[in-house]
C-alpha cells in the first residue's frame, strides 16, 4: 500500500514524464513544419499572442521567420502566410490545395459545424453553387440589385437629414442599412432604423465580435474543450448571437407555412424548395445548414460592411479635400436630374478608387477566414501536411509595399493611373481570393458605391 509521500512522488514522476513526452511530440511535429516560435505544451504560443495582440504578433512572426511560418494556436500548428506573393500563390495558383475550412471553434459551436461557411468537400461545393445561383437570381452582381440598394441609400440619407445636423453616432444605422440589402434577398424583409429589436440584435452582434477578437475569444479558439466548461465573458458570445439565430428560425418557419413553390420570395424559399427535391440522405440541404448559412451571411453583411462605411466617414472628416473632389466628380457625371445607376461608377474613377482604398485601408478582416490544406504539399519550399490550418494574413497583402506605393497611408492614387483613370491592383484581396472568396463581394462594392453617391448627390 502506497503512503501519501510515495503517491506524491509517483504523481510527480508521471507528470514529468507526460511533459517530456509532450515536448518530444512538439519537437517532432515542428521539424516537419515551416519555421516559427517554439510553443509550450497545450497552450502553444498563446502567451506571445496575448502580449502583442493576434494580428500584430502574426505580422511580427512573418517579419521574423519569412512569408511562410508556423504558430501554434493551442496544440494546433497553424501555418501563417504573409505578403502578396505567398498568399496569392496559395489562394489562386494552388487554390484547390487550400480550399478547406480550418478550425474555428467559436463558429463551429455557433453554427453547429454546419452552413456554407463551415462545411467542406462536396457538401460545400453544392451549397456554394446553389447559393451563388440563387443570390444571382435575386440580383446579386446584376443590375436588378440596383433598386433595393438605391432604396436603402435613400432611407439612409433621409435618416441623417431628419437629424437636422445634430451630433449622432452613425455606426449602428450603417450596420442596419448594410444588413437590410442582404436581408431583403435572404429573408425577404427590410428593417426600419426605429426597430428596437433589430437594432438590439445588431448591437449584440457588434459586442459578440468584440469578445471573439478579445483574449477570451482567442483562448476559446485555442483551448475549446477547456473553455467550453469554464465560466467567463466568452460564454456571452453565444447568447449574443442567439437572438439573430432565433429571427432566422422564425422566418424559416413562416416561409414553410406560407411557401408557394412556384413563386419563391427569397433565398429561404429557394432553399426550402431544394430541400423538398433532395432524395439523397446525405444531402447538405438540411434545415440546420439553412439556419447556419442565413445567420452567417447576415452577420457578415451587417458587421463588416458597416465597419467599412463608418471608416469611410472618418476618412472624409479627416480629409475634406477628398469630399470636394468627390462632390465635383459626382456633379459632373450625374448632376441632380436623375438617380444614380451602377454604370455611373465607370464614369467616376475617383469615386471608384476612393471606395477601393477605403476597403484596403480599413482592413476590416485582417486575418481572413481560416483555411486548411486538402492534401500534403510543398509551398514556398516548405512541407505542409494535409489538414493543416492556414491563416492567409490579408492585412499584409493590403499593406504590401510591392503592390502599394505608400501602404501605411490612405492614398487614393493606389487605384488611379497617371491619367487619373481607375486601375485595378493585384494586391487588393480584401475579400480573399480563389474559389472560396467572399460570396458577397459584388454586393459589397455596389452598396458602398450607392451609399457614397446618394450621400453626395443629396448633400446641401
Amino acid at each position: 500500500m502506497l503512503d501519501l509521500k510515495d503517491s506524491v512522488v509517483l504523481l510527480g514522476t508521471f507528470s514529468c514524464l507526460l511533459l517530456i513526452l509532450l515536448f518530444i511530440k512538439l519537437i517532432w511535429k515542428r521539424r516537419q513544419m515551416p519555421p516559427g516560435p517554439f510553443p509550450l505544451p497545450i497552450i502553444g504560443n498563446f502567451l506571445q499572442v496575448h502580449k502583442h495582440g493576434l494580428v500584430p504578433y502574426l505580422v511580427k512572426m512573418g517579419e521574423a521567420y519569412g512569408p511562410v511560418c508556423t504558430v501554434y494556436m493551442g496544440s494546433r500548428p497553424t501555418v501563417v502566410l504573409t505578403g502578396y506573393q505567398a498568399v496569392k500563390e496559395a489562394l489562386v495558383d494552388l487554390g484547390d490545395d487550400f480550399l478547406g475550412r480550418g478550425r474555428l471553434p467559436v463558429f463551429e459551436r455557433v453554427f453547429s459545424n454546419g452552413g456554407l461557411a463551415m462545411v467542406n468537400g462536396t457538401a460545400w461545393k453544392q451549397l456554394r453553387q446553389f447559393s451563388l445561383m440563387t443570390l444571382r437570381d435575386f440580383g446579386m452582381g446584376k443590375k436588378t440589385l440596383e433598386e433595393p440598394i438605391q432604396t436603402e441609400a435613400q432611407h439612409l440619407v433621409e435618416h441623417f437629414r431628419r437629424l437636422n445636423k445634430q451630433p449622432a453616432d452613425p455606426s449602428v444605422i450603417m450596420n442596419c442599412a448594410s444588413s437590410n440589402i442582404l436581408a431583403s434577398i435572404l429573408i425577404g424583409k427590410r428593417y426600419e432604423y426605429s426597430d428596437k429589436k433589430w437594432m438590439k440584435i445588431l448591437n449584440n452582434l457588434h459586442d459578440a465580435f468584440h469578445i471573439i477578437n478579445s483574449t477570451w475569444g482567442q483562448l476559446y479558439d485555442m483551448l475549446p474543450n477547456i473553455m467550453r466548461v469554464l465560466p467567463g465573458p466568452h460564454n456571452k458570445i453565444f447568447t449574443l448571437i442567439q437572438d439573430l439565430e432565433d429571427v432566422v428560425k422564425e422566418r424559416i418557419n413562416y416561409n414553410l407555412a406560407t411557401l408557394e413553390p412556384n413563386c419563391p420570395r427569397d433565398y429561404i424559399d429557394c432553399y426550402l424548395n431544394r430541400m423538398e427535391q433532395e432524395k439523397d440522405p446525405k444531402t447538405p440541404f438540411t434545415k440546420m445548414n439553412l439556419v447556419a448559412t442565413v445567420t452567417d451571411m447576415l452577420m457578415g453583411a451587417s458587421e463588416t460592411t458597416g465597419i467599412t462605411l463608418n471608416y469611410g466617414l472618418l476618412i472624409l472628416i479627416k480629409y475634406p479635400e477628398i469630399q470636394t473632389k468627390l462632390q465635383k466628380e459626382i456633379d459632373q457625371a450625374i448632376g441632380n436630374g436623375r438617380e444614380p445607376v451602377v454604370e455611373d461608377r465607370n464614369n467616376m474613377p475617383y469615386l471608384n478608387a476612393f471606395i477601393h482604398e477605403i476597403q484596403r485601408y480599413s482592413d476590416a478582416f485582417p486575418t481572413g477566414v481560416m483555411r486548411s490544406t486538402t492534401r500534403d504539399l510543398f509551398h514556398c519550399g516548405y512541407f505542409i501536411p494535409k489538414g493543416t490550418d492556414v491563416i492567409t494574413l490579408l492585412t499584409t497583402v493590403l499593406r504590401d509595399s510591392s503592390q502599394f506605393k505608400t501602404p501605411g497611408e490612405f492614398n487614393i492614387k493606389h487605384f488611379l493611373d497617371e491619367n487619373g483613370k481607375f486601375k485595378k491592383n493585384n494586391g487588393f484581396l480584401a475579400f480573399s481570393a480563389g474559389k472560396r472568396v467572399c460570396i458577397g463581394k459584388a454586393w459589397f462594392g455596389w452598396s458602398c458605391s450607392y451609399y457614397s453617391l446618394q450621400f453626395y448627390r443629396n448633400s446641401p
